[in-house]
C-alpha cells in the first residue's frame, strides 16, 4: 500500500477492524520510511450490476434511487429511516446474491412491494399505484383486494372483507 504522504510502498499494518455491517475492513497503516499512520478500507468489489428496464434499456443499480422510492412511499408515515435502510440494505443483499450481473426493473419493484407490504400498508399501495401505473379505479381496487386478502385469508377472489371486528 503506497503511503499518503512520501508515497512509499513499505508499510506495516498497525490495527484492523471489520465494520458494522461486515462489508469493510479498516486498516491502519505506519508507514516504514516516514513513520506516519493512514488508513485504508478493504471492501469486496463487486461486478457492477445493471438493471435492465421496461424498454429494455440499461442502467447502472443505484442502490440511493432504490432508497428515495422506499421514502417517498414512507413519506409522512409512521416508519422510521432506520426501517427503511434495513429494507434498502435487505433488497440490496438479494439482488447481489443473485448469480446474473443483470436485473430486471421488475425484480426490484417486486422486492420493494414485498418489504413495504410487511413495513406500512399505505406505502405499499402508494408504491403500488407508482409501480403498477393504474389506468383505472378497477385496477386500483384490484390491487387494494389482493391486500386485504393477504391479511384476510377466508375471503375469495373479488370480494375482500373490509368491516372491522
Amino acid at each position: 500500500m503506497k503511503c499518503a504522504y512520501c508515497g512509499c510502498t513499505q508499510s506495516r499494518v498497525v490495527d484492523s477492524r471489520q465494520s458494522e455491517d461486515a462489508t469493510t475492513i479498516r486498516r491502519r497503516r505506519e508507514c516504514e520510511k516516514c513513520g506516519r499512520r493512514f488508513t485504508t478500507y478493504e471492501r469486496i468489489d463487486l461486478v457492477p450490476m445493471m438493471v435492465v428496464k421496461k424498454d429494455q434499456t440499461r442502467e447502472t443499480f443505484d442502490v440511493n434511487k432504490l432508497r428515495v422510492g422506499i421514502v417517498k412511499a414512507c413519506e409522512k408515515r409512521p416508519v422510521s429511516l432506520e426501517k427503511i435502510e434495513e429494507l434498502t440494505r435487505s433488497i440490496e443483499q438479494k439482488l447481489n446474491a443473485q448469480a446474473d450481473s443483470e436485473i430486471t426493473s421488475k425484480m426490484i419493484g417486486e422486492l420493494v412491494m414485498d418489504g413495504l407490504k410487511d413495513l406500512d400498508e399505505v406505502a405499499y399501495v402508494r408504491f403500488a399505484s407508482v409501480y403498477r401505473q393504474f389506468r383505472d379505479i378497477q385496477s386500483f381496487r384490484d390491487e387494494l383486494n389482493k391486500l386485504l386478502m393477504d391479511f384476510d385469508p377466508g375471503t375469495t377472489d373479488g370480494e375482500a372483507n373490509t368491516s372491522k371486528g
